[in-house]
């Protein structure tokens, strides 16, 4: 039976490495008819207009956000930025998908949820982690009741020194807790079912990023206990040499139940290469390796002209949810709220010493 496929008007605010990325996507994808692009550097925002064949560049959000051919936006401007056109998009009747975190703080998720509230919007957050294989393909035991009733987890992540530097660049806000452990904390939330978290213990050292200026730790390591008694283990570390293999996430997951265990080693240890002409980083412009973890880019690859990976898969699950009604597993706000919430937590108690309670003291 033939599918009534709705087209889509795609607003692309901010036109950096992820923008572009799900905009060659979106480009791609049959329902795409029409594409608008923005970004605050008007080059950036000519050359992705180029690259993808969009019909309006801009340097104002707004413009592309209110324009009559756009029915859907993504928000993929840094971690700082993503409020305001979220909130415009809204109050004018867009879709959206954000790239994670929704916020930097409570009150301004808050503010988002409000908006949607008020509208009835429908946003979707980028956690891209639920779009890797391995993950989903986890999920289905769990719904499938094979491991029994989950009791405990571990994750932990890791990657180099340069990526953070980069990262609180862009902003000192977007710590390696905020803005990369912030994924194993929605997945391990998503894995879980929805059990609501009760409490965070965490305990993090400095040494090289505070060296660097940032009053941020190297290392982070965090207990999560949720309200059935259910603990998880999380650890980062973004901090590892400079010129460290793996080109995004290195990371290992682990969950009990009572009726079984996973063991998901994401560490891409097994797929190693060694370049004397050199590989570039996934997000570091000017920041070849000669050594590295195949596949260990976060977002995924390029191969025989094609993007493969979890921003590819969640790109287009999102564009199939719009334009075909296909369900998706893209984090709702209320998640991505919960896991915002969750990070600060153990960002506070890293700061601390002390356990910390949610839901967070307003």
């Amino acid at each position: 039976m033939p599918v009534d496929v709705k087209p889509i008007g795609l607003a692309i605010v901010g036109s950096g490495r992820i923008g572009t990325l799900r905009a060659r996507l979106a480009a791609a994808h049959p329902a795409v008819r029409f594409i608008a692009v923005s970004d605050q550097n008007d080059g950036a925002a000519r050359k992705l207009a180029s690259t993808v064949g969009a019909q309006v560049h801009s340097t104002s959000n707004d413009d592309i956000i209110s324009h009559p051919d756009v029915n859907a936006v993504i928000v993929s401007t840094s971690e700082g930025e993503h409020v305001e056109p979220i909130v415009k998009a809204i109050e004018r009747g867009k879709r959206v998908l954000v790239e994670k975190p929704l916020a930097l703080t409570v009150a301004d998720a808050d503010r988002v949820l409000r908006a949607i509230e008020k509208s009835g919007a429908d946003v979707r957050v980028g956690y891209s982690r639920r779009y890797k294989e391995r993950y989903l393909i986890a999920k289905e035991q769990i719904l499938q009741g094979r491991l029994g009733d989950p009791v405990g987890g571990a994750a932990r992540v890791f990657n180099s020194r340069s990526q953070a530097l980069a990262m609180l660049q862009r902003n000192p806000h977007a710590t390696p807790i905020v803005d990369a452990l912030t994924y194993y904390v929605d997945l391990m939330n998503w894995l879980l079912g929805g059990k609501r978290l009760a409490e965070v213990y965490a305990r993090g050292q400095m040494g090289v990023l505070k060296q660097a200026g940032h009053d941020v730790s190297d290392v982070s390591y965090a207990i999560l206990t949720y309200d059935d008694g259910t603990v998880v283990n999380l650890g980062v570390s973004y901090a590892l040499p400079e010129k460290y293999p793996a080109l995004g996430h290195a990371a290992r997951v682990e969950l009990l139940g009572t009726g079984g265990v996973m063991i998901l080693d994401d560490d891409h240890t097994d797929q190693i290469m060694y370049s004397e002409k050199g590989i570039p980083h996934v997000y570091l412009p000017n920041h070849d390796v000669n050594m590295v973890f195949l596949q260990s880019g976060t977002p995924g690859d390029w191969a025989l002209g094609e993007f493969y990976g979890p921003i590819a898969s969640e790109t287009r699950a999102w564009l199939d949810y719009l334009s075909m009604g296909r369900p998706c597993v893209l984090a709702t706000p209320h998640e991505a709220r919960a896991t915002l919430e969750a990070t600060l937590a153990i960002e506070h108690s890293v700061q601390t010493g002390r356990p910390v309670t949610l839901p967070l003291a307003q």
